[in-house]
């Protein structure tokens, strides 16, 4: 009889476990919590409201509190995360993540959230997720791939230091890796909940929290499979722009393909927003009745694939894992990410005329 997990299940099916399980998590945030970059971007600028946004800021301090507990523990090892490990490329960051911005706001909505929206029954966001996959692929391994590795080549860093936040600072200060982690990550959650907004609305901080328990799961399970295991399991955790493209073409060649962490991820997020949406009684089938609305969020979602690749991560894989570890690529990612989707909003929400 079987003795242990391992010979029960594989180390692949264990990561595909994991990624189901955190991207369940985030379904249910997303459909019970509101928990959506994009909706915090516009409340933000246009709503009045920042608590989205707070929301969003937490997850991210907690995420990085987390994960740096991981690496004082021993637990993880944040050189084995391509975040760390791939050099730094401001340009691609900044060209990247205004390209994923912008199109996020003719789409209405990123990978992530399309997944959620598609739990709900939009029937519009499937169209988004096909489209945003492909064009994933397109960029990264099909015929545009040339064009980007001629503009922006993805170099293994090799003597230099991991491109983090953290190392480099400890590198100049002294100071400990994890230190410098847990003052970023207690900043960041300080600064992002203090307002009367969180007051009046504590329930966000518990689903910020389980946005970054997502994250933090899925560095603290892959990293144990990876170092405890047989097969060659990555160090990851959740994103969602290549992942799709990867999702996508396991559903059509699963018998040639091996399923991984990203496709369990991908699943899990539309079964929590089923979920989600079933207890919300909130689900419903919706389809796009306005071909010129068809139209822009196809354009979105095709510039939103080939932004996330360019800037190696969306608004969860760039915004929340790589922000975990205090990639150097993170924050310029997100700020970036930012700008295109208030150029896009406005462009939508407000138009470039001059006021009369």
């Amino acid at each position: 009889m079987p003795e242990t997990l391992s010979d029960l299940i594989s180390d692949t099916h264990l990561t595909v476990l994991l990624g189901l399980f955190g991207g369940v998590l985030l379904g249910l945030t997303a459909r019970l919590g509101r928990f959506c970059t994009l909706g915090a971007i516009e409340d933000l600028l246009y709503g009045g409201s920042s608590l989205r946004m707070r929301m969003w800021g937490m997850a991210v301090g907690m995420a990085v509190l987390g994960s740096f507990g991981l690496i004082a523990l021993g637990w993880l090892d944040p050189v084995q995360s391509q975040y760390l490990t791939i050099r730094w490329m401001p340009l691609a960051s900044i060209s990247g993540g205004l390209m994923f911005g912008y199109g996020m706001a003719l789409s209405g909505m990123c990978g992530y959230g399309a997944i959620a929206r598609l739990g709900g029954g939009d029937l519009r966001s499937f169209v988004i997720v096909l489209v945003m996959g492909v064009s994933t692929f397109v960029v990264l391994a099909g015929p545009l791939a040339p064009l980007r590795n001629m503009l922006f080549l993805q170099e293994t860093i090799s003597n230099d230091l991991p491109a983090g936040l953290a190392h480099h600072l400890a590198a100049y200060s002294g100071l400990s890796v994890p230190t410098l982690g847990f003052v970023s990550g207690g900043a960041i959650l300080l600064c992002s909940a203090l307002g009367r907004e969180i007051r009046d609305d504590p329930a966000a901080i518990g689903w910020a929290a389980l946005v970054a328990f997502a994250i933090v799961s899925g560095w603290a399970g892959s990293s144990y499979i990876a170092r405890t295991g047989f097969d060659a399991v990555p160090v990851v955790s959740h994103s969602f722009s290549a992942p799709l493209g990867e999702t996508i073409l396991w559903t059509m060649t699963g018998s040639l393909r091996p399923i991984s962490f990203a496709v369990g991820s991908v699943s899990g997020v539309w079964l929590g927003a089923f979920i989600g949406s079933l207890i919300k009684g909130h689900f419903r089938w919706e389809a796009c009745d306005d071909p010129r609305e068809l139209r822009r969020q196809i354009v979105g979602a095709a510039i939103m694939g080939g932004g996330a690749v360019i800037a190696m991560g969306c608004t969860v894989g760039q915004g929340l894992s790589a922000f975990s570890l205090l990639s150097l690529s993170a924050p310029v990612t997100f700020l970036s990410i930012f700008a295109g989707a208030a150029f896009g909003l406005r462009q939508l929400i407000v138009g470039f005329r001059r006021a009369a």
